[in-house]
């Protein structure tokens, strides 16, 4: 099942640091680096606004980039010289940028999942 967001999207764009996403259902507000392409984003912060205004914050990652994290650290010396992945509210997504990682967003509101792998923030 595909979770498009384009027949729900109301808007995008900058806010500041933010760039943010506002669906029918939920907004989300990603801090991607300065002037990193959207397209691209492998490891961002984001917070998820639904309707009821109850806040959710993750952040997001690639696979790819937590390889990439796990080779670096191997050679810093970081997490065990990268032997390990740890973060407290992570959530691995298999492709790169915002769009993609909205439709999973979407995807884990419909399934019910959020408040399974996002951290709460804030409440109605």
């Amino acid at each position: 099942m595909s979770h498009s967001i384009a027949s729900g999207l109301i808007e995008r764009g900058w806010d500041g640091p933010w760039y943010r996403v506002r669906t029918e259902r939920f907004q989300a507000s990603f801090l991607p680096d300065a002037g990193e392409d959207l397209d691209d984003v492998c490891n961002v912060d984001a917070l998820v606004t639904l309707n009821d205004g109850s806040g959710w914050s993750a952040t997001m990652f690639t696979v790819a980039e937590v390889e990439r994290l796990m080779k670096l650290w191997a050679s810093t010396g970081e997490a065990l010289a990268g032997r390990y992945f740890w973060v407290s509210n992570g959530l691995i997504v298999r492709d790169p940028g915002i769009e993609s990682m909205t439709e999973v967003i979407a995807g884990l509101i419909e399934n019910g999942e959020l408040s399974d792998i996002f951290q709460r923030v804030s409440s109605a």
